[in-house]
């Protein structure tokens, strides 16, 4: 993982620098925010699988951007879905809505543009709530959710994910289907007593046969829509400084 997620971090993380090296960068730099959760996904992958992934991604934009400063990591999220599963920590949407307003607010007192990355889908609601507040604030304000084919929750997609990332915190003895069924036939259970009233080791979908090259597949493509979504918004004064 140190190989993958080193690139362009000195210089980049604002929890590394001094205030003076934040203001140097200028009001058109780009905070960019990873928003993950800390939640179960299985016996088999880390409570902090969504927040490695928006790290890496956070982490991979700022190596391609020079205008981009990474915030550190929120892993707390609206996981309320996941209750019953011990580890798993939930603020729920209207403490995360609040937070990254406010979060949102403060960043744009030195910097223009704030991009927020979530790792975790269950926070989509309460981002975009935050998102619509903040823009009629007139701040800019714009959000990335990851979107990847494969399993409903830490099944094959997942858990190749964090092959790619940190194979070292990978469980693979422990990896085992959960329930398989269409996510669509899911969604009234899941609604009404979460993951847990209808999957035992909470897992949506099948991970045994996961591998890291698949992780790696996605990864890039992740990557790549990241970067190529932060251009259309916002386009890098130099274009021949993009790396990827």
């Amino acid at each position: 993982m140190a190989e993958l997620t080193s690139q362009g971090r000195a210089g980049a993380e604002v929890a590394a620098l001094t205030w003076p090296d934040v203001g140097a960068h200028g009001r058109a730099a780009i905070l960019v925010v990873p928003l993950g959760a800390t939640e179960q996904h299985g016996p088999h992958l880390p409570l902090s699988t969504d927040t490695d992934l928006a790290v890496f991604l956070c982490t991979r934009l700022a190596s391609a951007r020079p205008d981009v400063l990474v915030a550190p990591a929120l892993p707390y999220g609206s996981s309320g879905e996941h209750a019953g599963f011990p580890g798993t920590l939930s603020i729920g949407q209207a403490a995360l809505e609040l937070v990254l307003v406010e979060l949102c607010r403060s960043a744009t007192d030195f910097l223009d543009r704030v991009l927020l990355v979530s790792g975790h889908g269950g926070n989509a609601e309460p981002l975009r709530r935050a998102a619509v507040l903040l823009r009629s604030e007139g701040r800019d304000v714009q959000f990335f959710l990851p979107r990847y084919p494969g399993d409903a929750h830490a099944g094959r997609s997942e858990t190749a994910l964090q092959l790619a990332l940190d194979p070292a915190r990978v469980r693979l003895d422990r990896a085992e289907p959960g329930e398989t069924g269409p996510l669509r036939d899911l969604l009234p259970a899941l609604r009404a007593g979460g993951v847990a009233a209808v999957s035992a080791n909470g897992v949506l979908g099948d991970p045994t046969g996961a591998t890291a090259d698949e992780g790696t597949v996605l990864l890039d493509r992740l990557v790549t829509d990241l970067i190529e979504r932060t251009g259309q918004w916002w386009p890098v004064s130099s274009p021949e400084r993009i790396r990827r």
